[in-house]
């Protein structure tokens, strides 16, 4: 069993091996598979009653075709409180990511690292830049916004990616914060926050964006269904943005994208917000349970998480794929190991929140994988580790090729007491001003001018309008506010100019997905009590 689970992970590249595949390759006659820690699920919705119902149904849901699209986003938007011309359902957040990859990217794509591996991966696939703002394991991996609002000037990057919470370690932004960011990021081609693990935030009342979005022109907010209602099997989830965004996506997606098990739970949903509400209080409880158990074992560091999952580092010495390995093997507990993630390494684990019962069985086997019998034994150590853990030292010369002399820069501004432009930056979200926004550069011209603060887009004061036919919303002036230092002239001077890329050609300082993975490019690479969309799950 071992030798063939751990060719299944070998062969997963950024991603883990499905559970279907795991259960074939490792089962013990019961059909059953093991303790999930890795895939992130809600594990107390849909609730049993849920369940029983569609297995009554099973045999018209997968017989019949489901209604189009428009039908079954109609349904979800009454749910939610949103203007169906603002909302687009996909086949899983996927699916979105690709569309929004394909259609609003055109050059550059800027993205915190580590994350979520389809917002680096997609977008290197179709030849585009991506520019990874490495996350510091010094700072907790908490994002700046300030700074990266700097880095993405630097680059003049025309797309900007932001998770939140972040996968893999939780890292939570507040609303304001996030707002501040969008509007001085007023001028990119577009900004896309990823609110697929918001529903399992506690950190204020209202975090979402989704308002917001409606009233910009470049902003889009993906949020997931899957992963929120237990569901990663039904694939489905949905954006929001301007009319206008939403529409283009839309218009693109195939008219039966959505499956019948897919409508029939957003039909369900209806009168079933108060047990879903419930479910994601439980998550919130067990994940502060599940975080001071695991901080009692010597060694591991747990990282504050607002997502459904904990970042953990292990013990000086351990090396997560034998681990992972002795985990699934010796004690059937299935766990996430980050080596293979941009911007980690093969001593992080993230641990998806479970209850109590399957909490203690972690501990337990994580004790003894760990310890050994007793907690003043060794760890393994990284002899013994299989030897195809992606490792720092890789992840490192990655970023470093990708992004090319501005990214080693950046990294030398940041370790570096007193750099220029960082030296007083306070926290992340303190309210430090952002760059202001600037026009974008002109196509015909070799470089990216230097940035100049001109006045910033007004949030709208009142609700989002639902016109129809509905026009795209415009932007109102607004006095700009004051601008951050300018990153230093020796720094920004190394930074490759902007310009436009041939087809099918990586753009500046890029790499193809093959160049990643270490293929020769021949290869196939793997690749009503019903709250709303701004407070989903906030009632009960």
């Amino acid at each position: 069993m071992s030798g063939n689970v751990t060719s299944l992970f070998r062969s997963t590249a950024a991603h883990s091996p499905s559970m279907a595949a795991l259960t074939r390759e490792g089962g013990d006659g019961s059909g059953a598979g093991p303790v999930d820690f890795c895939i992130p699920c809600n594990p107390y919705f849909p609730t049993p009653a849920m369940f029983d119902v569609m297995a009554v149904r099973l045999r018209d849901i997968i017989t019949y075709y489901p209604s189009s699209a428009d039908t079954i986003t109609a349904e979800l938007c009454s749910l939610l409180q949103l203007p169906p011309q603002c909302v687009a359902m996909g086949n899983g957040s996927t699916e979105l990511i690709t569309w929004i990859d394909h259609l609003l990217v055109r050059e550059s794509l800027a993205v915190p690292v580590p994350t979520f591996g389809r917002w680096t991966d997609q977008p290197m696939e179709t030849g585009k830049r991506v520019d990874m703002f490495p996350l510091q394991e010094s700072g907790g991996f908490a994002l700046d916004l300030a700074r990266y609002a700097e880095f993405i000037r630097a680059r003049g990057t025309r797309v900007a990616v932001i998770c939140n919470p972040n996968n893999p370690d939780g890292g939570y932004l507040h609303k304001q914060a996030l707002v501040q960011f969008m509007d001085a990021m007023a001028d990119l081609d577009l900004v896309v926050v990823d609110e697929s693990f918001l529903e399992f935030a506690d950190a204020e009342a209202e975090p979402s964006v989704v308002q917001e979005a409606m009233l910009r022109p470049n902003v889009v907010v993906l949020r997931s269904l899957g992963k929120n209602f237990g569901l990663h099997g039904i694939r489905f989830g949905y954006l929001v943005a301007n009319p206008a965004l939403a529409g283009k996506v839309r218009a693109m997606l195939p008219k039966w994208n959505l499956n019948s098990f897919a409508e029939h739970v957003v039909f369900m949903l209806r009168d079933h917000g108060a047990e879903y509400a419930q479910s994601l209080h439980q998550v919130r409880r067990d994940r502060l349970e599940m975080a001071g158990q695991l901080s009692a074992l010597p060694g591991l560091t747990v990282y504050p998480s607002q997502g459904n999952f904990l970042f953990v580092r292990l013990p000086v010495g351990a090396e997560g794929t034998v681990v992972r390995d002795r985990m699934l093997t010796e004690h059937r507990v299935l766990v996430r190991e980050c080596g293979n993630k941009i911007g980690s390494s093969s001593r992080f684990l993230r641990l998806v929140v479970r209850p109590q019962t399957d909490v203690h069985r972690l501990v337990s086997g994580l004790e003894q994988v760990l310890y050994g019998t007793g907690r003043g034994a060794a760890v393994p150590g990284p002899a013994t580790g299989t030897g195809y853990s992606s490792g720092t030292a890789a992840i490192d010369r990655l970023m470093s090729q990708t992004n090319g002399a501005g990214m080693r820069a950046l990294a030398a501004q940041t370790a570096g007491a007193g750099a220029p432009g960082f030296a007083d930056a306070p926290a992340a979200g303190t309210g430090m001003p952002l760059p202001a926004a600037v026009p974008p550069p002109a196509p015909p011209l070799p470089q990216v001018p230097q940035p100049a603060p001109v006045p910033q887009p007004a949030p709208y004061p009142g609700p989002v309008p639902v016109p129809h036919p509905a026009p795209v919303p415009q932007p109102m002036p607004a006095p700009a506010p004051m601008p951050m230092p300018a990153p230093a002239p020796a720094a920004a001077a190394v930074y490759p100019p902007a310009g436009p890329t041939p087809p099918g050609v990586p753009a500046h300082g890029g790499l193809t997905a093959a160049q990643v993975r270490g293929t020769n490019g021949l290869e196939s690479v793997p690749a009503t009590g019903w709250p709303n969309a701004a407070g989903m799950g906030r009632a009960g």
